[in-house]
């Protein structure tokens, strides 16, 4: 008698059985390890969470404590009050303060943020420095509770960087599992300071790790909505911002403004990010020529600051209340367009000058402004077909920061995160878009890769192009003692011709003497001005193709799992 064929739902209730199985075997063989990384994750966004909210409000107690205000949301209003010599005074002795914690405890007196996290992440196994890290979080308090004008979010994020390095290090974690773990810290860092925990997830996956593995995903959100439940825990569930309601928009009509305006802000952003490293640069030529002590630098870009602050207090630390002015069209277009350019201009001094901070929040009200300059004139040509002003003021905002940061996604839920406002989307996702699409063309995708590309890494490159400078010619070469080493007359005879390669150099300098020469291998020597090269072994090219190509096999594996 022949055998029936099992029925269509019976074939379904087999494979169900059996995928309950192998989720069971799964958990009981590897669901215990999972596990413990998410709870690690837990507690790491916990603290991160914790000390973005002591941040934040250090910030603002030191702030009440130097200007005698109880309110440092309304600050710039409160400086119209106060002496001009105090306005110059607090922000001169905030840097000198800066400066010689940085002379003291970095080997370069510069403070760490962002780029220095993505480096970390990239080339470091998610590990940051913690010495120079503690000293610029607190050297960026400083700064920012005295005068500077630059944002918070670049020392709290590596602050949240310290803290996962130490977990790193205290598990002995590889470089998958510390670059995850320093993803965590980082979005429940973000998540907490702009109670956005949608953007703080996503910016840790599209900033500092720079791809989106599934295997990071869940650890990351889990550190995000900690963070985000410690800022709801302490400020409660409001938005930074409180817009106008903007009412229906003819989008269709305003389309093209959008678009106009996204341009205009990849150009502003652009300014900004050019601005920052002039200033930076004039800084260390100055520095050079009046041998000026590196100390006094932060010093002397407070006392700028603090003459710009007697006429124009705006300038001074976050400035959330002037975005906030801006957000909500209380600025006219002489103030709009004013404000954005001296904003710039503190910027460029507060970071040239090597006093700390971050670009996002600085980036936030520039945009701002930019976007009500231009839907002041905007509305003004076209007052029948174009809607509020402040609309063009979030868009704008968004635009700047998006181009700033080269995170058009992060940045554009953070945008709704702070403000609330989820109906007028399209707009700054309009705007977003073309800010980044200009600004990423004229520097080096955004202002963090650009700082580092500016170090000699090209990490805006992509993996195959940085990769090659994390391996050194004198750990890969064959050493004169190896038994597949290369014979010492030719490596002398390729000596004589020119073609050799310094100990000290990496693959990056190695593959092109390569392909320059066609060599099957390369002496590697000991280069001295007092002495002929001593011959240390020889560099073969396949063992240098073997070295790139699995790291390269590596970072493709982890970005994919």
């Amino acid at each position: 008698m022949t055998q029936r064929p099992p029925s269509f739902l019976a074939e379904q209730f087999d494979q169900a059985v059996c995928a309950c199985r192998d989720g069971i075997r799964v958990i009981r063989t590897r669901g215990p390890g999972k596990i413990t990384f998410w709870f690690i994750a837990l507690l790491i966004g916990i603290a991160a969470g914790f000390a973005a909210l002591f941040f934040r409000k250090g910030i603002n107690w030191l702030q009440a404590a130097l200007y005698g205000t109880e309110d440092v949301q309304n600050l710039h209003s409160f400086l119209t009050g106060l002496p001009w010599y105090y306005i110059v005074l607090i922000p001169t002795i905030g840097g000198l303060i800066v400066g010689l914690i940085l002379h003291f405890f970095t080997h370069d007196a510069r403070s760490r943020s962002v780029s220095d996290v993505i480096l970390g992440a990239a080339m470091h196994d998610g590990r940051v420095e913690t010495r120079a890290g503690l000293a610029s979080a607190l050297s960026s308090m400083i700064t920012l509770s005295t005068g500077g004008s630059s944002g918070r979010e670049g020392p709290v994020v590596h602050l949240a960087g310290v803290i996962s390095t130490w977990v790193s290090r205290r598990i002995n974690a590889d470089g998958i599992t510390g670059r995850d773990l320093l993803g965590c810290a980082v979005a429940a860092a973000v998540s907490a300071s702009f109670n956005a925990p949608i953007a703080g997830a996503l910016f840790a996956l599209e900033v500092v790790l720079r791809h989106f593995a599934v295997h990071a995903f869940a650890p990351i959100v889990i550190a995000s909505v900690a963070g985000t439940v410690i800022n709801r825990w302490e400020f409660g569930g409001v938005t930074e911002f409180i817009l106008p309601t903007y009412g229906d928009l003819q989008f269709y009509v305003e389309l093209p403004a959008f678009l106009l305006l996204g341009l205009t802000c990849g150009l502003v952003s652009v300014v900004l990010m050019r601005g920052i490293f002039w200033a930076e640069d004039f800084g260390d030529v100055i520095e050079k020529a009046t041998k000026l002590p590196r100390w006094l630098r932060p010093a002397v870009a407070g006392a700028i600051l603090g003459v710009i602050a007697i006429w124009f207090p705006h300038i001074i630390g976050v400035g959330y209340e002037t975005t906030s002015h801006a957000l909500t069209g209380q600025l006219v277009l002489h103030e709009a367009i004013i404000f954005a350019v001296l904003k710039v201009a503190a910027v460029s001094i507060t970071l040239g000058g090597r006093m700390g901070g971050g670009v996002f929040s600085p980036s936030l009200m520039i945009g701002a402004l930019t976007g009500l300059g231009f839907g002041l004139i905007a509305t003004g040509v076209f007052p029948d077909v174009s809607g509020s002003s402040s609309l063009y003021a979030l868009a704008g905002m968004g635009a700047v920061a998006a181009a700033v940061l080269g995170a058009p996604i992060s940045t554009t839920l953070i945008v709704f995160e702070l403000t609330g406002d989820w109906q007028t989307g399209l707009a700054v996702m309009v705007a977003v878009s073309m800010s980044t699409a200009l600004a990423s063309r004229i520097v080096d995708r955004s202002f963090f890769l650009t700082q580092i590309e500016r170090r000699g890494i090209h990490l805006a490159a992509g993996p195959q192009a940085y990769l090659l400078s994390m391996f050194m010619v004198a750990r890969i070469m064959r050493r004169p003692d190896d038994p597949r080493a290369a014979d010492d007359a030719a490596c002398w005879d390729l000596i004589n011709e020119g073609t050799y390669i310094d100990g000290t150099a990496t693959l990056e300098a190695a593959l092109p003497v390569f392909e320059q020469s066609g060599a099957r291998f390369i002496p590697v020597v000991t280069l001295s001005a007092d002495a002929p090269p001593e011959l240390l072994g020889a560099l073969f090219h396949v063992d240098a193709l073997k070295v790139y190509n699995r790291a390269l096999a590596a970072t493709a594996a982890e970005e994919h799992s």
